[in-house]
């Protein structure tokens, strides 16, 4: 099965730039390399077809970068089952743009700052890898915006080299919003890329990605396991028991992936 499509010259271009070390901290240097092939790739993307005009309402993620145990990954955060949408589902830190926020990128960090308590000025914003999706209901656009989490206490490096500060999780689970969020955990990029993890799907029954299995990474944050329901292809409960990273969640992850040339190849 083959991952989802980019032009030629795009897929060039992009390889030539990307080379992000999948079990060593990110750095300085790392982020820049991030940045710039997000930037070649919103470039290239901008050709596409546009976000649909018809659909006013907006949303935001953020697809958060960080070291955790000097390990590079995503922080992924596991929805408390009270919410009334989407209870119990993996997801990224986001929600809906207000009336009051002055920017989409800025409901991206005011949601995040509201869900896990990580303040804007601790995020490095690396770019985007839209266009934007609508959502299931298809009245909302979905705006995937990236970024890096710093340390709580942000320190000088001597080097673009010198590896950035690794999170504190314990700190961080604390911290989260109990009444959004059950609990949050950290998808390394050696994890990301394992083939173990993956599970071949089609976002919305006609575009390849790949599905996540992160059962054993919730499980070790000794959260309650949420019940499965039935399955939904916008966030995703998985399948079979399993907890998954899928839906329009996945489709994300899995674009990132190949904007940056992690994807293993099928």
């Amino acid at each position: 099965m083959s991952l989802p499509f980019l032009s030629l010259r795009a897929s060039h271009s992009l390889a030539l730039h990307a080379s992000i070390p999948l079990n060593k901290p990110l750095t300085p240097s790392t982020l820049n390399t991030i940045e710039r092939v997000l930037k070649l790739n919103q470039i290239n993307s901008s050709e596409e077809q546009p976000p649909n005009s018809a659909v006013k309402r907006n949303a935001a993620v953020l697809i958060p970068f960080c070291n955790v145990d000097e390990k590079p990954g995503i922080l992924l955060e596991l929805r408390a089952g009270s919410l009334r949408t989407h209870s119990g589902e993996v997801s990224f830190p986001g929600g809906r743009v207000d009336d009051t926020d002055p920017s989409i990128q800025y409901a991206a960090l005011r949601e995040t700052q509201e869900e896990l308590g990580i303040h804007p000025n601790r995020i490095d914003i690396l770019g985007s890898i839209g266009p934007p999706e609508v959502n299931l209901r298809g009245d909302m656009h979905v705006w995937p915006f990236v970024g890096f989490v710093h340390a709580a206490s942000r320190t000088e490096l001597n080097s673009n080299e010198e590896p950035f500060p690794s999170l504190d999780m314990t700190e961080l689970r604390k911290q989260a919003s109990p009444l959004e969020v059950a609990t949050v955990f950290h998808l390394s990029l050696a994890e990301l890329v394992s083939p173990s993890r993956q599970r071949s799907s089609l976002f919305r029954e006609e575009r390849p990605y790949y599905a996540f299995d992160v059962t054993d990474l919730v499980q070790q944050t000794d959260v309650v396991f949420p019940t499965i329901k039935s399955d939904v292809d916008e966030i995703g409960t998985g399948t079979d028991g399993r907890l998954e990273v899928w839906g329009l969640t996945g489709w994300y992850l899995t674009m990132l992936m190949r904007i940056l040339g992690l994807a293993t190849k099928q």
